[in-house]
């Protein structure tokens, strides 16, 4: 779940990327030190460092937000699929289990019709998983990860994971003000270029929750207020649309079931597919 944090962290992230573009341990695009972070400078601190020809990059989220409509019924969507690296193959009547085994893994086979499911338990091995398999099932016998049937027409197998799904509760524009603060004009205009350019054409961002968010630029303005004590700002204000979401384990269907009803909604049949 993505806040107001998130998504300066976020933003101060991407500004590292841009004015130490071959990494913190290189030079600056300005070839002076520049500190970015979320929050407001110490005053001290910012003389310093201004002092030192250094220049420093605030993330403030203004008190200015509005609501913004949701999706009707706040659906849940799989952000996160939770494929396992447990695969079962099938070769006539012989089902060989490969790859790892995780937790929670759930194994299912469909012989002729008959569904065996078993959830993979924490210290499992691919022999102990096909062993549980071969027990449920008549006739079959089992040899290291490999399940033999004593009959089948019909042979299915499959393997599935636990994924992640999720959902919005609530989604909000949020304006965010992004400062330079700089020891001349000159320097103020090469980092506030660099990052305005970089955030204008970055209006797509992520912030690890799997729910789409949006940057967008709202204005900016330089004050020379400080100009005696040799700081030069320049303030910018994008407004970020971003979701609060909640989310749920999804476990993959390996046993889907089919009910037919006659048109009074009474059970036909049932099939396990």
């Amino acid at each position: 779940m993505a806040d107001s944090s998130d998504v300066s962290n976020t933003i101060a992230g991407m500004i590292a990327s841009t004015v130490y573009p071959n990494g913190t341990s290189e030079p600056s695009i300005t070839g002076s030190t520049i500190k970015i972070y979320p929050g407001w400078p110490v005053p001290n601190v910012l003389q310093e460092d201004i002092n030192a020809s250094g220049a420093h990059i605030s993330i403030w989220a203004l008190p200015s937000e509005r609501k913004i409509g949701s999706e009707l019924g706040r659906p849940y969507r799989v952000v996160e699929k939770g494929e396992p690296p447990m695969i079962a193959t099938v070769d006539g009547l012989i089902i060989t289990l490969s790859g790892s085994v995780s937790v929670p893994t759930n194994v299912y086979f469909l012989i002729d019709g008959v569904g065996y499911h078993y959830p993979v338990q924490a210290g499992d091995t691919l022999m102990t998983v096909a062993t549980a398999m071969a027990n449920q099932i008549p006739g079959a016998n089992s040899s290291g990860a490999v399940i033999t049937l004593a009959s089948g027409s019909s042979v299915v197998a499959r393997t599935g994971g636990v994924g992640v799904a999720m959902r919005e509760l609530r989604r909000q524009a949020k304006d965010f003000q992004i400062t330079i603060w700089a020891p001349t004009p000159a320097m103020r205009v090469l980092i506030a270029s660099a990052v305005d350019g970089m955030l204008s054409e970055s209006s797509n961002i992520s912030l690890g929750d799997g729910a789409p968010s949006m940057m967008l630029y709202t204005r900016q303005f330089d004050s020379d207020a400080s100009e005696n004590y040799l700081v030069y700002r320049r303030d910018l204000i994008y407004t970020v649309n971003y979701a609060t979401t909640q989310s749920i384990s999804a476990p993959q269907v390996v046993a889907p079931v089919m009910n037919v009803t006659d048109t009074s909604g009474n059970p036909i049949k049932t099939f396990l597919e």
